[in-house]
This record gives C-alpha cells, structure tokens and sequence, in this order.
C-alpha cells in the first residue's frame, strides 16, 4: 500500500496525535479537524491508519545516548560508562531509577515519546488502533480489500504495542476502545499477564485470517508495515513469553504446548510463503531489507523505519549513528560505543561445538572454569570460535579492513592505536562491536544497514525452545535449533541431550545468535537468571612487551550490582499512571 499521506494532512493528523485524549476534540469549529471529518475522508483515513506506525519503537541506537539496550544487559556496555555519570546507563547500573524517575526517558520530548517512553508510545499506538478500528467502514474505506488489510494491519500493530508494554511491564490495563469514551480511570485495572496474551493471539488471529493482508510487503513505499508473517511472530512470541518461567511459575506445560503449536505454525506458513534464513549471517547485519516478488534477505519479518530528521537533514537512521557512535578509533567518531563484554565473548563454543568456558569459579568472573577437552587456549582464546564471534565482535588482532591502503589490525592492548582505556573512544572491555559495521563503509552517509526488529532466525530458535519445554528435545526441536547453527557453519547440537540440557544450550544458542540485539535484555528476565547475571560485566586488558609479546588479564570494566535486584524484572510502571489510576498497582519494588 503506498503512502498518500501529503504535508497538510500530516499536519492535520499531528493535531490529532497532540490532542491525545483531552476534551479539545469537542471545541467550537475553528477551522481544525475533528475525528469526524477525518473518518468521512477516504485519503485521510488511511493516513490516519499509517500514523499509528508512528508509535513502533526505533529500538537499535535509540536509548540514551545512542546506546543499544544490550549494554544493559551482560552482553555488553557503553563506551562512556561509566565516566559519564549523566549517561542513562550509568544511572541504571546505580539504580538510580523510580517510578518518577524512569530509565530510558532522558533526551528531548520527541526522543522519549518515539523511542523511550515505553509505556506512552505503546498506549499511544493502541488508542490510535481503537479508533480506527471502532471508525473504519465502507463509507470511508469502499474498496472492500483495502478495508480487510487495514484492519488486519491495525489489529497487528495493536498486538505489537500490547506485547511491547508486557515484555517491559507484565500486566498492563486492557483497553480495546478509545479511551476518552471512558473517562473514570479510577476503574481501570491492570489485566493479567495471561489476558494480554489472549488478547495478543486473538488479534494475530483474526489478522492471519485476513485474506487480503500479505505474508510479505513488496515495495520500498512499504517498509515496515504489518503482514501475516509479523502476527505470526508475535503469537508465538507472545505464548513463549506467557510460558517462561517468570510468568509462568508453576510451569504449565500446557502453556509451553501452545508456544510450541503457535511457532510450528508459524514457521510452516512463513517457510511456504518464501521465508528463510539470509545465507551469510555477517553479511546480513551489514544490508538492507530489500522489497520484491524475489529478494534478497528472505529472512526479516519486520524492520524498523529507514528515516529519521535532525538538525533539518535526513538520514539514514541506524547505520549511520552506527558509524557516528559505534566505530573504531581508527575513524573520526564520538565514541566507540557498543562494547562486547568478556562474558559474551566466553559464550561463543568451539568450531567443533564443544564449551570452551564452563562458568566462573570466582565471583568477579576473573577465573573461568575451561573446558580441558574443547581445545580452548587461554593464551590463544579467539582460536576456532564460532564463525558468529568473528562476525559479532573485533578483538586484540582481528583484522578490520583496509584505510588509505593500509591494513587495520585490531590494537586493544595497553598503548595500542584502539588500546583499552576509560575514555569514551575507546573500549573498556577490549572488544569493539563487529555486528552491524561494514569494514568498506567509510563515511556515516554510506550507510548500508537497517535494524531487525523481528526476524526468522529468532522464530526457530522459539520453536526449538518450546518445543524442548513442552515434550523434549524431540526431532523437531533439534530440526529447528540447527538451523541457525547450519547457516553460521556450526555441526548441529549433540544427539542425546537431555532436556536440562537442551535448555542450556537453546539457551546459550539464542545468546549467540542474536548478540548484541535486544533479545537478551528479556531472556534473563523471563527465564528469571537476571539477578545472577546482572552484578558485573569483564573484559580482557592485552599488555604488549617490547619483544612484542602479548599477555592478557581478565578484568572488571563494570559494576552495576544494583540491577540483580528482583524489581528490575519489570520496569516501573509512570507515577502519573498510577495516581491518574489507583487500581493500577506499582510493580513489585517500585
């Protein structure tokens, strides 16, 4: 569906967006528009269905200040943590947070309203969803198709915010209407976590029911709008969520059946209908999502916004912050940014697929347990690793490309050209982020990549854990986990596992496989390992003789201890939510 939407209605639906859910709507005329009109108006109703995409998290870059959300978890950090104590993420690893003074929410009004306020975005999208779904009919929408996918993308956009607001909240108020309609707050209560996701698959349901909504978009005027495959994926993400052990503590199997059933559906119909793994897993971080009868990357379910505005100029979004904020020292740059943590780093197995790092026998992570049979040298650690490490993380001697004719080698040690250091160029763990940088890109204007938001890799490794959960590590959860390992060029899991240790290494492939996404800042959450792997993160320091030999010591880049604590499993709910509506209890802490 190309977007019709012209300067004057944009202007005409930010007025709306503005009005949010006051009484200013019933004013006398004065030459603004009501709802009224914009429903009577072909044109103007379907802008109004594009602006609720408006409310879709920019997720990547998008937390302050240009960090990624794994640098709050124990993947990785920021390069300006913690010297920059006025960073977000240094105010986070002191638990510096309360419901009044909420993470994420730093940076100007538009920042926090497109990209930090968690709970205002989401509910934003859904109040917009309701009245279009409460509007919509043949007067304004004739056309009977057009009308059957634009409610199919409304009720799936509704579901992606619902499952947004869950994942950062638990359960959360249940509003199907425009909310205006309904002015008593005092009578709104927070659903369960359960009733949400029932609302979630219904939602997807009737969606995927939709003949006239496409399993794909096909024209770049499409980016980022909803089809089946994204409903898809949020059905069984959302069952697999309500399944896990946070929200399901006295472990329903059948809960984990219907995850399981949800994304063996889901992979059925997404493989029939072209889906599949992106051949070369560094390449796919590093492209774009390309639209036609045939792409390219068949394997993105949805992906973020291209644009965004700044200082009056449009840019490519992510891939260029990613050379602004995330690059090596070697390139002019704000900082280095994203920076692996040693802990990731030991998490990678063995070419062959053994465990190089079985844990830590201390409690600082400075004395790692090594596997004697995987062939891991602690003086050569980055010997015949995952072929996802090298593609995920630049390390002391890892080549990075050519500049001005000349190779670049990776210089971490103490003194080298991207020597560990406290300064916000350089890496305190030793590691600079590999994923999502193209070595050729040699300007922020070339930027070549956009952020996954949903993608196919994930859905397997959902089925693989489902299914795990529900029956055992059966052929098809093995068939499912060794998809991804097969496109990295990993051998499949050993056959024989047990089901405690399938789940290990589901888990440990999910951690691999998505690094340095978002994936691993609600994986610890909702299989409850947060508080144990949340006190500190490690890096390695290189020291260069004058003979030219390297030694290395494990050390401690970052404490954040205050974040082991059970309340940061859910985020806190605003206080003006909570005043506004006194049925809605606080999450637990704050």
């Amino acid at each position: 569906m190309k977007k019709k939407i012209t300067k004057t209605i944009l202007i005409v639906l930010a007025y709306i967006v503005c009005t949010g859910c006051s009484d200013v709507l019933d004013i006398t005329p004065d030459g603004r528009m009501t709802l009224d009109d914009v429903f009577k108006n072909t044109d103007y109703t379907e802008s109004y269905l594009n602006s609720i995409y408006e409310y879709v998290r920019k997720y990547g870059h998008g937390y302050h200040y240009y960090s990624f959300l794994s640098s709050y978890t124990d993947d990785a950090t920021d390069s300006q943590v913690p010297q920059d104590t006025w960073m977000q993420l240094h105010q986070w690893n002191q638990g510096n947070f309360s419901s009044s003074n909420l993470p994420f929410m730093h940076g100007s009004e538009k920042e926090r309203r497109n990209d930090r306020d968690f709970w205002g975005t989401a509910y934003g999208g859904i109040r917009k969803a309701n009245v279009f779904l409460a509007r919509v009919n043949e007067s304004n929408v004739p056309n009977a198709e057009k009308r059957g996918r634009y409610i199919a993308e409304a009720k799936v956009l509704r579901a992606h915010y619902y499952f947004d607001l869950i994942k950062n909240y638990g359960g959360v108020p249940l509003i199907d209407k425009d909310i205006i309609l309904d002015k008593d707050y005092e009578k709104i209560e927070r659903a369960s976590f359960d009733d949400i996701v029932q609302f979630i698959v219904k939602d997807c349901n009737e969606a995927i029911a939709e003949p006239n909504l496409p399993f794909r978009t096909k024209f770049a005027t499409e980016q980022g709008r909803m089809t089946k495959a994204v409903a898809h994926f949020i059905k069984a993400s959302a069952l697999l969520f309500d399944a896990s052990p946070l929200w399901n503590p006295d472990n329903d199997v059948r809960k984990w059946q219907a995850a399981a059933d949800a994304a063996k559906e889901a992979v059925a119909a997404l493989e029939s209908n072209g889906y599949e793994l992106y051949p070369k897993y560094e390449e796919y971080f590093i492209t774009r999502p390309d639209k036609s009868d045939h792409p390219n990357d068949r394997e993105t379910i949805l992906e973020a916004i291209d644009t965004w505005g700044y200082g009056g100029q449009a840019y490519r979004r992510f891939g260029t912050i990613v050379f602004l904020m995330h690059m090596i020292p070697s390139f002019p740059s704000e900082k280095s940014g994203l920076c692996p943590s040693q802990e990731l780093v030991d998490s990678y197995e063995m070419k062959d697929g053994s465990i190089p790092i079985l844990g830590y026998s201390d409690t600082e992570h400075l004395q790692p347990i090594i596997n004697q049979t995987s062939g891991y040298d602690e003086n050569k650690p980055y010997v015949d690793r995952d072929p996802r490490f090298y593609a995920s993380v630049w390390y002391n001697g890892a080549y990075f490309g050519k500049k001005d004719s000349k190779d670049i080698y990776i210089e971490s040690y103490v003194g080298g050209t991207h020597g560990i250091s406290g300064i916000k160029q350089r890496s305190p763990t030793g590691y600079y982020t590999r994923k999502y940088i193209d070595p050729a890109q040699r300007s922020a204007g070339a930027s070549t990549t956009l952020w996954r938001i949903y993608r196919m890799g994930e859905l397997y490794l959902t089925l693989a854990e489902a299914e795990n959960e529900a029956n055992g590590p059966t052929a098809e959860a093995y068939a499912a986990a060794d998809k991804t390992r097969a496109r990295a060029g990993m051998p499949g899991l050993p056959k024989g596992l047990t089901k405690e240790q399938f789940r290990d290494r589901i888990r440990r492939e999910r951690r691999i496989e998505m690094a340095l996404e978002e994936n691993r800042f609600y994986d610890i959450r909702r299989w409850k390992i947060m508080p144990e792997n949340s006190k500190l993160k490690t890096g390695m320091r290189w020291i260069k003789a004058e003979d030219g030999t390297l030694t290395h010591t494990r050390i401690v880049s970052v404490r954040c201890e205050p974040t082991s604590d059970e309340k940061y499993y859910v985020l806190p709910i605003p206080l003006n939510e909570t005043m506004r509506m006194p049925l809605l209890k606080q999450n637990p802490g704050w």
